[in-house]
């Protein structure tokens, strides 16, 4: 369990501020790798949560935050603009808005931990996190992703899935256009600019150019985000693991599932980082 949890705001560059948590390990750091004394010399997590959801990722992030300070991990959750308590409104979501929150929640992160750094990417939050690979996958040691969506068109523009075909079919469309809002489950509403986006971007792309190794974690049947597409993705990328939940829906609602996606995940991201900072301490290491 972890030792301490810190409520901090960050701000985007834009002025929006970003409802934040920090879950500090139990130790101070004092024997970390790097020799820094600060708490999250072993490493530091960003958790990326997914559309209409907040930092908790329906209390997910908050679970497996707790195991990643228990494994001396510091882990950073937060809120998309629009989302949870930090500024913004839904309608005014977008994916060029999501990229600057990830980008001043990493720059915080680096500023105020040691060590190497991971990211897990729900849902949506793949997105951002995919076409952030330019300049943050080389700050990162390792990468995973829970139900990711990796393909924009077939999740949204043309979707396949009941989820998608429920929410973004023809009429929710044509009230999109009409009114500029396409509610979200009856309780968000989008807005026009996201869906302009959501033509011009490949996220599939943009990590296989990040070349970062990555665990995809999927429920098998999973209503939401297409299953097929993201094991196919993994098959293809070098460094690139699979795993797969039978039996389980988008968000790994069940105890058994959230646990399990948890535990592999916990354990990819401590000997992920692991071996970055034993790489670093070689690196720094005298040489006679």
């Amino acid at each position: 369990m972890t030792d301490d949890v810190e409520r901090v705001r960050v701000v985007a560059p834009d002025g929006i501020e970003l409802d934040t948590a920090v879950h500090r390990p139990a130790s101070d750091g004092s024997d970390a790798p790097d020799g820094s004394g600060r708490s999250g010399a072993r490493g530091t997590v960003l958790l990326v949560h997914g559309i209409s959801a907040d930092l908790d990722e329906g209390g997910a992030f908050v679970r497996l935050a707790e195991r990643l300070a228990g494994e001396g991990l510091t882990a950073v959750r937060f809120s998309f603009r629009g989302h949870g308590a930090s500024g913004g409104s839904p309608q005014g979501v977008t994916i060029a808005g999501e990229m600057l929150d990830l980008e001043a929640v990493a720059a915080y992160a680096a500023r105020e931990f040691g060590g190497p750094t991971a990211v897990v990417a729900a849902s949506f939050g793949a997105v951002a996190t995919g076409l952030s690979m330019p300049w943050l996958g080389p700050r990162l040691a390792r990468l995973a992703l829970w139900n990711p969506v990796l393909d924009l068109r077939r999740t949204f523009l043309a979707p396949e899935l009941p989820w998608g075909l429920a929410n973004f079919g023809p009429g929710p469309m044509k009230s999109l256009a009409e009114t500029g809002e396409l509610p979200l489950g009856g309780r968000f509403s989008l807005g026009r600019v996201l869906f302009a986006e959501m033509a011009c971007h490949r996220p599939i792309e943009s990590y296989a150019a990040g070349g970062l190794p990555a665990l995809v974690v999927h429920g098998d049947r999973d209503s939401y985000v297409s299953y097929d597409i993201a094991r196919q993705v993994a098959g293809t990328l070098p460094g690139w693991q699979f795993h797969a939940l039978p039996g389980a829906d988008h968000g790994f609602h069940t105890p058994a599932h959230e646990a399990a996606a948890i535990e592999v995940t916990a354990r990819w991201l401590t000997a992920g980082c692991a071996k970055h900072a034993d790489r670093a301490t070689d690196d720094t290491s005298p040489r006679g």
